[in-house]
């Protein structure tokens, strides 16, 4: 009979260790993490008396993986809307918590002599919390609902990102084992660009992948396809220099925005428990009571500083936040502690022989503290509020408490139309030019070394193909990157001198982003002139923004995104009996009867003259002459003067529409209101049935004329009666869609019409 394997006794060493001391935690109320650390220590070299690991090297490579699934999981709780709902106060915490404990333990690393990295090292260590023993503690202790756990969790979101940005600072300073700001900007300027092509790239393809493979996907499948997703992004961040942890995180990240993520945490976390406790049993390895002994002094004094200055430091955030008193300390009062990410960078510092070997076991000890203090806080928090309060002057609470009503009290927008156009314009500028760049970068450092073998001794060299195929690319990134969208606009054109200028500045840099972008190929490839060439691309470029066919593929594909990209939030929008609530509608249009002046200007043109739909991006619904309704007037309709018309639209295309048209006498029916749609058509239920609207949902499906083609070759108008308001595709609402846009089969196209347009649905069997 041969051998076991070490692999095999070192596992059921640490493993029955492991479920002995967890089970003794649990017993007296501890997180389960002491729990593995302390069983490390029993299976370590140390203790004698019990069964020693044999092969570290093999337990390792384990505890690498559980670091990747521990990554892996905490990607999985975290997604691109996690970061829009922590808020202010989560950011202003966790950025005064991690500057100033990575402050204060450098200069307490510095005052120990310990040297600069390993300073470094520390500071980085004390600003990070845990947020599995906050929860924890959180829970154990009945206060997950209780407000100043939001603000917990937004602040250890935050800190969780800090901690990835840091790990790839710290790994630059190591490398040069010195602080060059060139390159630090320089590797801090590629992770942010990775991530962010990495992030596009995955929020359009793989919620897309995914809906294709679901049907082949059981439990066991889907848990493969996760785990290879995970593991596959690990190797890519290894390959283009980053960390392996950072390519786990991301693609729990990715998805963490699908439907699946429920279903893929369910599956993962059985095993993101087994290789998370080997790392957390490897990490009890390196507890040696000798060097404890030896660095006790300093072990309790960091302790009592982690405590002490993150108490302080995260209820200072909190109240410069505008959360009271009761809520900061509450919420810093769970965050004391010196988490699991602390072991992972410094591993990273021992990895890279950088950091003391003294400081690994410093810093699980330090842990070790605090995490046992931390529910004692918790429970000290309330009392410790009352005291401060008695405290400090009463003139002084007076004037928080303004200050927090102040920071709470929700502030309308003096410029709503201003900030909704300086936020698309940047999403696509970043959106469009990160892909641009990212096509210029893979052409240069990897299409064109793969050509040069294949291309060798051939009339077409390996540089034009690979110049060649990135333009093609950029032909379609580039004039997306000028489309402007014109009722945003128009409507800050209109609206004063100091809009038109920051408009004029925004095309000038857009332009300017652009010529950069389609000069870039060229210099790095052939190493030309570049401004002839820009300057010769631009018009190029221009003309193709008016394309159609473009314009098709453009909105289809920024609709695919943003389906993609609030996938769960979407989905969320099924009821417990899975019926589709469709609220957008009511939320979204709305409606608002004007009167034509009787001298009006435009009178005895038809709709499609006056432009209102191609320049407002209004629909003119129905049209009240004298006694006579006209629903979903014919574009060749002619507008008469003293006509009453009904006009739909958002409410900032209304707004608007009334702005630019109050000139020429245009003005809203006296007494009336902006009101949604939804209250409109019922508003009409007390009339004659000839002068209601009707609405709709009609389902596409793959065999009607209308699937594959352009909305304005349709036909809805002129087979249905009707009129197309929005459509809703993959549960992602698009009112007043382009006329460009192609309908897809599974779209659900929301139409407006009269009963001769009921009718017609009935006979065609459109409605049930």
């Amino acid at each position: 009979m041969h051998a076991l394997p070490h692999l095999i006794t070192d596992l059921t060493v640490i493993l029955v260790l492991a479920a002995f001391t967890t089970i003794l935690c649990k017993k007296i109320n501890l997180p389960s993490v002491l729990g593995y650390i302390l069983a490390g220590f029993l299976a370590g070299p140390v203790v004698s008396f019990l069964p020693t690991i044999q092969n570290m090297e093999t337990i390792e490579v384990w505890s690498d993986i559980g670091v990747i699934f521990l990554m892996f999981g905490l990607g999985l709780e975290f997604s691109i809307h996690k970061m829009g709902e922590v808020g202010v106060p989560g950011f202003l915490s966790a950025g005064v918590q991690a500057l100033g404990m990575g402050l204060v333990g450098f200069f307490l690393g510095i005052l120990m002599d310990w040297g600069s990295m390993n300073s470094i090292f520390l500071g980085v260590m004390l600003a990070m919390s845990s947020t599995m023993i906050t929860m924890k503690s959180i829970q154990d202790m009945g206060m997950k609902d209780r407000k100043f756990s939001d603000l917990a969790m937004g602040t250890l979101v935050i800190e969780d990102i800090i901690a990835i940005f840091a790990m790839v600072i710290l790994s630059t300073i190591a490398v040069s084992q010195s602080i060059s700001g060139i390159a630090l900007a320089t590797q801090m300027g590629l992770l942010i660009f990775y991530l962010a092509l990495w992030l596009i790239l995955g929020i359009y393809l793989l919620p897309t992948l995914m809906k294709k493979l679901v049907v082949l996907m059981n439990e066991e499948v889907l848990l493969v396809f996760s785990l290879g997703l995970c593991f596959l992004m690990a190797v890519l961040a290894h390959v283009i220099g980053l960390s392996t942890e950072l390519g786990a995180f991301l693609a729990g990240s990715l998805l963490a925005g699908t439907v699946h993520v429920e279903k893929i945490e369910h599956l993962v976390t059985p095993c993101k428990n087994l290789f998370g406790a080997v790392f957390f049993v490897s990490v009890g390895f390196m507890v040696q009571p000798a060097m404890i002994a030896e660095y006790i002094v300093p072990i309790l004094i960091i302790s009592a500083v982690s405590i002490v200055g993150k108490l302080v430091l995260l209820t200072l955030g909190g109240l410069a936040a505008g959360q009271d008193l009761d809520v900061s300390l509450h919420a810093a009062a769970s965050q004391t502690q010196v988490g699991e990410f602390s072991f992972i960078i410094a591993g990273l510092g021992q990895s890279l022989n950088v950091t003391g070997a003294f400081l690994y076991p410093i810093i699980v000890a330090v842990s070790v503290v605090t995490t046992f203090t931390t529910p004692f806080l918790l429970k000290a928090a309330e009392p410790l509020t009352r005291f401060i309060e008695k405290v400090i002057p009463a003139g002084w609470l007076v004037k928080l408490d303004n200050y927090c009503e102040a920071r709470q009290a929700v502030k309308p927008g003096e410029d709503r139309e201003q900030v909704a156009y300086m936020k698309n314009f940047f999403t696509t500028m970043a959106v469009y030019g990160i892909l641009a760049f990212g096509t210029i970068l893979l052409g240069v450092k990897v299409l064109l070394p793969f050509l040069r073998a294949p291309l060798a001794g051939s009339p077409l060299t390996p540089e034009a193909a690979a110049c060649v195929v990135i333009y093609l690319v950029l032909a379609f990134l580039l004039p997306a990157m000028l489309r402007i969208k014109k009722r945003a606009f128009t409507a800050l054109w209109l609206k004063s001198v100091y809009n038109r200028l920051l408009l004029i500045l925004l095309m000038i840099f857009r332009i300017a982003v652009v010529i950069l972008l389609a000069a870039l190929p060229a210099v790095l490839l052939f190493h030309v002139n570049s401004l002839w060439l820009a300057l010769g691309i631009l018009p190029v470029t221009l003309l193709a923004v008016r394309s159609k066919q473009l314009a098709r593929r453009y909105l289809e594909v920024e609709a695919r995104f943003l389906a993609n990209l609030n996938e769960r939030r979407l989905a969320e929008r099924f009821g417990g009996d899975g019926q589709e609530v469709h609220h957008w509608l009511t939320e979204q249009l709305c409606v608002l009867p004007l009167d034509i002046p009787p001298l009006y200007v435009g009178g005895g043109l038809t709709l499609r003259e006056q432009g209102w739909g191609k320049d407002d991006h209004i629909s003119i619904i129905k049209i009240l002459r004298g006694r006579e309704h006209i629903n979903i007037p014919d574009g060749d309709l002619k507008l008469l003067a003293g006509d009453r018309i009904v006009a739909m639209g958002s409410q900032k295309d209304l707004e608007t529409f009334c702005i630019k048209r109050s000139a020429e006498g245009v003005r809203p029916v006296e007494g009336a209101r902006l009101r949604t749609l939804k209250d409109y058509i019922e508003s009409q239920e007390s009339g004659p049935q000839a002068h209601q609207l009707l609405c709709y949902g009609v389902p596409l499906e793959k065999e009607m004329p209308q699937a594959d083609r352009p909305l304005r070759d349709s036909g809805i108008k002129e087979d249905w009666k009707a009129f197309l308001i929005g459509l809703e595709r993959d549960l992602l609402p698009i009112p007043n869609p382009d006329k460009d846009m192609t309908l897809r089969q599974g779209d659900l196209l929301w139409v407006m019409g009269s009963q001769e347009m009921a009718g017609e649905l009935m006979r065609r069997g459109l409605l049930d």
